[in-house]
């Protein structure tokens, strides 16, 4: 989308994204990265308001953080604890912050906010180069699918009461693999329009990024519960390792 780049998201959502954004995974996601995590530095790219980095603060981990938006890092500073979570304010493809860390992630699908593969790589590349020896990298991102989709575009109503209709518009491009979604949140008070473009990969291609930084898948799995990964699974956690003698 025109116009559309790394600090967009946060300056559309950040008003409201604890509100509308919450998965309902919080605590499991928390509990994973806790328990897989082999040190007790950790890194979060994206790391919006503090969802997840707040709680893995509060059980002693050293928490750093890399956000595009100000107003996304606002929004984490007002919350009780972040004080002890040092944030850059930056691109997650150029990791602009020194490690090294023991556990890096990113999750939520945010990796697709990256607008060109070039991008994605890089990412991968920087925050391989800021692990430690044998630290890991995780994952979470959705299986694209394609049900309900007609002509490469499906409209869909996401809410409707006497005071409301959200509705969400997204177009398909298969050649560049592309999905370009516009909420359109209709109120009393007026027309709001939330764009949000996305380039997906597929999970072998997110392995293959892996891999061209030096890291080495270890673990997938279709769900927080460690859950197999299937053809049936609609997102994936898949875990990097960096080789011990890196």
């Amino acid at each position: 989308m025109e116009g559309y780049d790394a600090t967009t998201f946060g300056a559309l959502n950040a008003a409201d994204y604890d509100a509308l954004h919450d998965p309902g995974t919080t605590d499991a996601c928390v509990a994973l990265i806790a328990d897989l995590a082999p040190g007790k530095r950790l890194l979060e790219l994206a790391i919006g308001t503090g969802r997840v980095a707040l709680p893995l603060a509060q059980q002693g981990f050293a928490v750093t953080g890399i956000e595009a938006s100000y107003e996304m890092i606002a929004k984490l500073r007002e919350k009780p604890g972040s004080d002890a979570i040092a944030v850059t304010c930056g691109d997650i493809a150029d990791v602009p912050v020194t490690g090294p860390f023991d556990h890096a992630f990113l999750v939520f699908n945010t990796l697709f906010n990256l607008q060109t593969q070039a991008a994605q790589i890089s990412c991968f590349a920087n925050t391989a180069a800021q692990l430690t020896p044998a630290g890991t990298f995780l994952i979470e991102a959705f299986v694209p699918r394609f049900d309900g989709f007609r002509n490469h575009q499906k409209l869909e109503t996401k809410r409707l009461d006497m005071g409301n209709v959200w509705l969400e518009a997204v177009t398909h491009d298969p050649v560049e693999q592309v999905l370009s979604f516009q909420r359109i949140r209709i109120s009393d008070d007026g027309i709001r329009l939330v764009p949000l473009p996305m380039l997906y990969a597929y999970p072998p291609e997110i392995d293959l990024m892996a891999r061209l930084a030096g890291l080495q898948l270890v673990d997938r799995w279709g769900g927080w519960d460690k859950s197999p990964f299937t053809a049936e699974s609609s997102f994936h956690i898949s875990v990097y390792r960096k080789p011990a003698d890196a």
